[in-house]
């Protein structure tokens, strides 16, 4: 496996005080995970990161534990920290707990979301919209997990925001993987009807109708579930997944 690169953008280590350059830091370690510039179960190098970002080694470790305790690293004693990886125990948990988690934030969207709320995710399925035209995957992947964040936000549940967090990580990180070959016509059906269906979503939570709006995440998901399915299981082998 070659060396994962850190480097995303330069940071002025100078450029804010300690706790925004950790807020930077946090950001950009999350992208790289979920966009697989970190490879599941690749060595996160605390001393490259104080040097990066400017900071020093404690707040970098207080970050990591934060960001382990949110799914995106795994931390041992005595170990580097590590990238969480993707088994087959956690892709089989994934395809069981996404739907529900994803259902369960959206109609709760649905029920609380004020007209900003609104706006702001039609600005964010503008940049989605945008991302599959272009056919860039990077931000089609990005701006995906983006939209189904902010309508975790919008939910207003502290219950459900871990799991709805886990959830996205290994959503992201297949999304990158099963899509990462050339774009197909009937591929690119299916992208046309996700963000047909993000639109339908941004209608229902903003007419306030929690049934709708989660038969339609279901219905999504259900898109996503079979393009997973056909990658993480060899052709030719009959493995049902069921969630």
């Amino acid at each position: 496996m070659p060396k994962q690169k850190l480097q995303l953008a330069t940071v002025d280590a100078d450029s804010g005080p300690s706790s925004d350059r950790k807020n930077v830091m946090a950001e950009a370690l999350r992208r790289r995970i979920v966009s697989m510039e970190l490879a599941p179960g690749a060595v996160v190098d605390e001393l490259a990161l104080s040097e990066e970002f400017g900071l020093s080694r404690p707040p970098v470790r207080e970050l990591m534990r934060q960001m382990a305790a949110e799914g995106y690293l795994e931390l041992e004693p005595n170990r580097p920290a590590r990238v969480s990886p993707m088994s087959y125990q956690s892709l089989r948990s994934f395809f069981l707990a996404a739907p529900l988690i994803y259902v369960a934030t959206t109609q709760l969207a649905a029920s609380h979301a004020t007209a900003g709320e609104v706006e702001r995710l039609k600005q964010i399925q503008t940049q989605f919209r945008k991302a599959i035209e272009e056919q860039d995957l990077q931000s089609r992947v990005l701006h995906n997990d983006e939209f189904h964040f902010e309508i975790g936000r919008i939910a207003r549940n502290a219950y459900l925001m871990p799991s709805l967090r886990r959830v996205l990580i290994d959503h992201a990180r297949l999304g990158k993987i099963f899509y990462r070959s050339p774009t197909t016509s009937d591929m690119q059906k299916d992208l046309e009807k996700a963000v047909e269906q993000h639109d339908q979503i941004i209608e229902a939570i903003a007419a306030g109708d929690p049934e709708r709006a989660g038969e339609l995440v279901r219905s999504h998901m259900e898109l996503s579930r079979r393009r997973m399915a056909e990658y993480v299981i060899p052709e030719g082998l009959n493995v049902p997944i069921q969630f």
